[in-house]
């Protein structure tokens, strides 16, 4: 047996934790990846505080968890302490050991730490620009603050337990030269981030979170609470994958919220980033859209259409391995034995999503027992998609019959103009003005009934009666299966007959 010989070949420091700044994270990124070590450590509430001026500034991030002792933040600054195969606490955010150093790397040149634990403070901190000058190249980790950045440290009085954060020397944060209104946002930015990455800790009150003493709000991405939001059962994705739980939700069409609520929906990233699957890890968003590489042929992409599509996806940490969550938890890749059922519960919500952003209501199959009329029918043929408009919709048969009864040419008339609006639809132009502004467009029809809608619905209502012999029980059925009227059932419920 032929023995191996080893040798000693250990990264010199500076030149691993340089590398080490290029991982990708934003600000926002850098500090939730900080503040999910005070949850782990059972924090309640997270302040932090971002200042600058001429071009000089400083983060600190404070928390009133359990703090640490001196041997335990010192294993707490090491880069690697733990391994990601060690077992982890069911709670415990972190993974591979390294997120505390390299977020903290990735925005400041000096990360300082202090934690105060039974009345006792440590602090330590690692200098980039100490270990670039220095000859050695060894891991030279430092005591106490710089003598610059003492006053800091009363930050810990306010707290009986919990640890201090310190990032000084922003070089990557804050570019020197940048204004304050830069500032402002980079912190909207930042309490966005933190509202999106946390949202369920803070709506359940298990954490609050505040960015230069103004409290941050949940977000809420799914809109559960109003009647036009369509969600699935919250499921079991597969009994032998950790426990995963799957539920799709299509959000209403933006014709059903006011204008704050559709605002706030869009979230952070704007409505097409954030459709397809949100995924969590103990209850911590990892992933706020995207499609997970799933899709037939090709892997879906985020497209217009499907904008109102999102998958909440909960995973255990101790799917970490099997789902490929990386050191930034930014990434996540399902096992091949989810796949399948993952693709046809994602196409679900993604036919139901585009049935709503194309009609302007709830997702069909739901709880309608008959179908409503729509004014523009759909066909397709070899030549393409053609879209003609229905003669059986009430408004325009009540039109045709009047024609008709009035005699002469007059419903051959109508029936050409129609056809004229038919076949000079600006459906290209409509498409273009979707995809350039992001937006549907808006119709006077959409959000709470106007004078119009309600003088247009009036009108058929008597029409209904007057030509077809309705009664107003019947019309006003009849008007509850009528697009768009089927949106205003408070409407037509109140409608009678007008002499």
């Amino acid at each position: 047996m032929t023995s191996s010989k080893t040798r000693s070949a250990p990264p010199r420091a500076t030149a691993l934790v340089e590398a080490l700044r290029g991982l990708g994270y934003t600000p926002g990124t850098a500090i939730a990846d900080v503040i999910d070590n005070s949850v782990s450590a059972g924090a309640r509430t997270v302040r932090v505080d971002v200042l600058w001026s001429d071009g000089v500034g400083s983060v600190t991030i404070l928390d009133d968890g359990s703090g640490m002792d001196d041997a335990s933040l010192e294993r707490a600054m090491r880069l690697g302490e733990k391994s990601p195969l060690d077992y982890r606490h069911a709670d415990d955010l972190g993974r591979f050991g390294l997120g505390l150093k390299t977020a903290s790397f990735s925005q400041g040149r000096r990360l300082t730490v202090a934690s105060k634990k039974d009345g006792r403070v440590s602090v330590l901190r690692w200098d980039l620009d100490f270990l670039l000058n220095s000859k050695d190249g060894g891991w030279h980790l430092l005591e106490g603050l710089d003598s610059q950045s003492e006053q800091l440290l009363e930050k810990l009085d306010s707290v009986e337990a919990g640890t201090l954060v310190i990032w000084e020397l922003l070089d990557r944060m804050m570019p020197r030269g940048g204004s304050a209104q830069d500032l402002l946002d980079l912190l909207d930015r930042v309490e966005m981030h933190l509202g999106m990455v946390f949202h369920r800790f803070i709506s359940q009150r298990r954490l609050a979170i505040t960015i230069n003493k103004r409290v941050v709000s949940a977000w809420d991405p799914y809109l559960a609470g109003l009647s036009a939001t369509w969600s699935s059962p919250r499921t079991p994705l597969d009994r032998g994958v950790n426990e995963a739980l799957v539920q799709a939700f299509v959000l209403p069409h933006r014709d059903h919220l006011k204008a704050s609520q559709y605002e706030a929906a869009a979230g952070p990233e704007g409505w097409n980033a954030h459709q397809g699957f949100f995924v969590y890890r103990n209850s911590r968003l990892l992933l706020s859209g995207g499609w997970l590489g799933l899709g037939k042929g090709r892997h879906w992409t985020r497209e217009e259409p499907y904008r109102l599509a999102r998958i909440q996806l909960d995973l255990p940490n101790s799917a970490d391995g099997d789902w490929k969550i990386d050191i930034r938890k930014s990434t996540a890749q399902p096992p091949p034995g989810v796949r399948t059922k993952l693709a046809h519960i994602a196409e679900d919500a993604r036919e139901r999503a585009r049935s709503v952003f194309a009609f302007r209501g709830k997702p069909s199959g739901g709880d309608r027992r008959e179908p409503v009329s729509q004014l523009w029918e759909t066909t397709k043929a070899r030549s393409g998609v053609r879209y003609r408009i229905g003669h059986g919709h009430p408004a325009v048969s009540a039109v045709l019959a009047a024609a008709e009864a009035a005699g002469g040419t007059m419903r051959k008339d109508v029936i050409a103009m129609l056809r004229v609006i038919e076949e000079t639809v600006p459906v290209q132009r409509i498409w273009l003005d979707t995809a350039e502004s992001k937006e549907t467009p808006r119709t006077g029809f959409g959000g709470e009934p106007t004078a119009e809608v309600r003088s247009v619905a009036q009108t058929l209502f008597n029409s209904m009666i007057k030509r077809k012999g309705m009664s107003p029980e019947l019309a006003r059925a009849g008007l509850l299966r009528t697009e768009p009227f089927d949106q205003f059932p408070e409407l037509v419920a109140a409608l009678t007959e007008e002499s």
